[in-house]
């Protein structure tokens, strides 16, 4: 069931919930008979949501363009954003070459796969914390908005959406931290926060 008319989403922000909001936004579009594409980037490895996937296929599909740990530049990494990240990978200016590859190789799957027309909503999970470390240049991002087809639903999430992103979107969600248990030592649990 193609939708009448797509729109761009973007969910970002410091605060918890964008991948999950993604997620909730599939759902509702798998319930309704739409064919939903979840790309994520910049991670690896097997999820909750990876898990309650393979019972929703063939409507529901993720690919993964990540690495097992996640990446982070050493100017941003506070002793608390490294707790929550585990071991992250971290840069200096420049991010690792390996990355970059990985990151861009992705991009050019998932754009392929939404100008298919064969998904009804495509997520680009992390994809403005990608081009925010330099793994993908903002204006690959901003064609794509333009060339998507009018009936593909597109989600961006991430940190650090770029205001150009942010002026292209329909839809705009800040999620805002106002208290974590990270705060309090508390490390990411199976079922909730993975």
């Amino acid at each position: 069931m193609a939708l009448q008319v797509g729109l761009v989403e973007v969910y970002t922000g410091n605060g918890k919930g964008k991948t999950t909001a993604a997620l909730g936004l599939a759902l509702r579009a798998i319930g309704r008979g739409n064919r939903v594409l979840f790309v994520q980037f910049m991670k690896k490895g097997d999820f909750g949501e990876h898990l309650a996937a393979k019972a929703l296929q063939p409507q529901l599909l993720f690919m993964q363009f990540g690495k097992p740990t996640f990446l982070a530049k050493r100017s941003e990494l506070t002793e608390e954003r490294k707790s929550a990240l585990g071991n992250p990978e971290v840069f200096e200016e420049t991010p690792p070459e390996d990355y970059v590859q990985l990151t861009r190789d992705g991009f050019e799957r998932a754009r392929e796969e939404v100008i298919s027309g064969r998904w009804d909503l495509v997520v680009l999970d992390e994809i403005n914390v990608a081009i925010h470390m330099g793994l993908l240049d903002k204006r690959e991002v901003l064609n794509l908005i333009r060339e998507k087809p009018k009936g593909v639903e597109l989600v961006l999430t991430g940190r650090y959406a770029d205001p150009e992103v942010i002026a292209a979107a329909d839809l705009v969600t800040e999620m805002v931290e106002v208290k974590h248990p990270f705060q309090r030592g508390i490390k990411g649990r199976k079922g909730i926060e993975f």
